[in-house]
């Protein structure tokens, strides 16, 4: 038990005579690594993307609430009956009356 620990701490399982079955099940388990190493890479950018993303969503519903509270004062009967003021143009006094169209009776 004590000599095979030494021949693995001094490398001799590298140059023996089955070298060949050790260095492919280095080499696949080193592939196997540098996989797992660029997925976790590869997830930890998604992450990073997904929340700036969220954070872009975020300020732009911002921006929409802000714009439709402005559309809305813009809207306002007050507001615009304000605006039309110095042109000359006010709101009527009277208020509007319907237009009944009767079908004609053959």
């Amino acid at each position: 038990m004590k000599s095979k620990i030494n021949n693995i701490l001094k490398g001799k399982f590298l140059v023996d005579e089955e070298a060949f079955k050790n260095w492919r099940m280095i080499i696949f388990l080193s592939v196997l690594a540098l996989i797992m190493i660029a997925s976790s890479h590869r997830a930890d950018q998604k992450v990073h993307e997904i929340a700036r993303l969220k954070e872009k969503v975020q300020e732009l519903r911002s921006e929409s609430v802000d714009a439709r509270l402005k559309l809305w004062k813009l809207k306002i009967e007050s507001n615009v009956a304000r605006k039309m003021e110095p042109r000359g143009v006010q709101p009527s006094t009277t208020p509007p009356q319907k237009i009944k169209v009767k079908a004609k009776q053959e």
